[in-house]
């Protein structure tokens, strides 16, 4: 076997293109779109690339077929926040041949080694985790938008390496056709009310306030949780450039409390439901298939990407008001059959705590590990 660096046109393509070949065979998994996993890997995009760095390698047999594949990261922002300097490996494919996941594995440990880290998580993005995060490790079905896919199997090669379990991140399901506890709602409901209190949807034409108040919000909520590091204003526009073409303004929620950011929920539809027609590309015959299942396929599922509350105001029941503030857009259309609710880590109780409160059950789970060098 051989390892190949990434590191022009084709080998780039081929990156690319080999999860395509290694689940042809598999009814659940959805391609994602090519130019969303090329944004991650082009400077020009990632603004991480302005504190980090990272590479790529094939693995190709002794046939010269293309059997593997791995990137590495250093988010320098983040690496040294730990006891000890740690990267990062993601987008790991392979075969159903351990030699095979190892050696991809060996060759991203090297190249953090030879950077001075000590440590490697995965897998995970060289960005937020809110895409490409995290191994699947329960509910083998078909994936979201973003939301990472592999067999069981790669449970197995990444625990027989040595890596550890460093957290789960949970994704519940909440059947839209069943009410919300009455608790929930009679709560919720006098929160809208409260004076002081308003909720608004998100609007395009005002993009850049609502960008700041998602900075503003999202840099508060999250700044005790371990290794955080504030949300950049680019990140925040490549997330919403690429959100555009399935954004609906009506199910992205801001909370105010007299006229200051407090809380958002950003949802979208699970557009997978038409991207697995377009098998990755939306080049003219791809853009042409997305418009026609979008305006011939019902999407009866929405996942909540992220939800956020400023510190102060946690506990406040906020955040229940804001997903009533989704119940009450979202029923009278009589089309939409459940929600995800994402991205929660199970070292967030207080997210957990609202999930249940709503009635939602558990559906799936990405693992993060890490893996500490010898």
């Amino acid at each position: 076997m051989i390892l190949t660096e990434v590191n022009n046109p084709a080998t780039a393509k081929e990156f690319i293109d080999l999860p395509g070949r290694l689940y042809k065979n598999d009814p659940h998994w959805i391609r994602p779109l090519d130019s969303d996993v090329q944004a991650v890997f082009d400077p020009a995009r990632n603004v991480f690339f302005a504190h980090g760095q990272c590479n790529r390698w094939l693995l190709k047999d002794d046939n010269g077929h293309t059997i593997g594949r791995i990137a590495a990261f250093i988010n320098n922002e983040k690496a040294y926040k730990n006891a000890q300097p740690t990267g990062g490996i993601g987008f790991f494919e392979c075969i159903n041949n351990q030699q095979a996941a190892h050696l991809l594995m060996d060759i991203a440990r090297e190249w953090l080694q030879q950077r001075e880290m000590r440590a490697m998580d995965g897998p995970i993005n060289f960005g937020e985790n809110d895409k490409y995060w995290g191994l699947l490790v329960e509910g083998f079905k078909p994936p979201s938008l973003g939301m990472n896919y592999n067999p069981p199997h790669y449970i197995d090669f990444f625990e027989s390496y040595g890596f550890t379990k460093l957290y789960d991140q949970f994704t519940n399901f909440l059947d839209a056709t069943i009410p919300l506890p009455e608790r929930f709602t009679r709560i919720s409901d006098w929160v809208m009310k409260k004076p002081g209190y308003s909720f608004k949807h998100f609007d395009k034409k005002h993009f850049d306030q609502f960008a700041n108040d998602f900075r503003d919000i999202y840099n508060d909520a999250w700044s005790n949780f371990e290794n955080f590091t504030p949300i950049e204003m680019g990140t925040i526009k490549e997330s919403f450039r690429q959100m555009q073409a399935i954004m609906d303004e009506k199910i992205i929620w801001f909370a105010y409390h007299n006229n200051e950011p407090i809380a958002f929920v950003l949802c979208l539809p699970d557009v997978n439901q038409i991207l697995k027609h377009v098998n990755g590309k939306l080049n003219l015959l791809g853009k042409l298939k997305f418009l026609w299942y979008k305006n011939t396929t019902t999407i009866q599922r929405l996942r909540i990407i992220i939800m956020g509350c400023k510190k102060k105001f946690q506990h406040h029941g906020i955040e229940s008001a804001l997903i009533r503030c989704l119940q009450q857009e979202v029923l009278p259309r009589n089309t939409i059959k459940g929600v995800e609710l994402a991205w929660v880590g199970d070292f967030n109780e207080k997210m957990m705590a609202i999930h249940e409160a709503t009635g939602a059950k558990r559906d799936k789970v990405h693992r993060t590990y890490r893996y500490i060098f010898p």
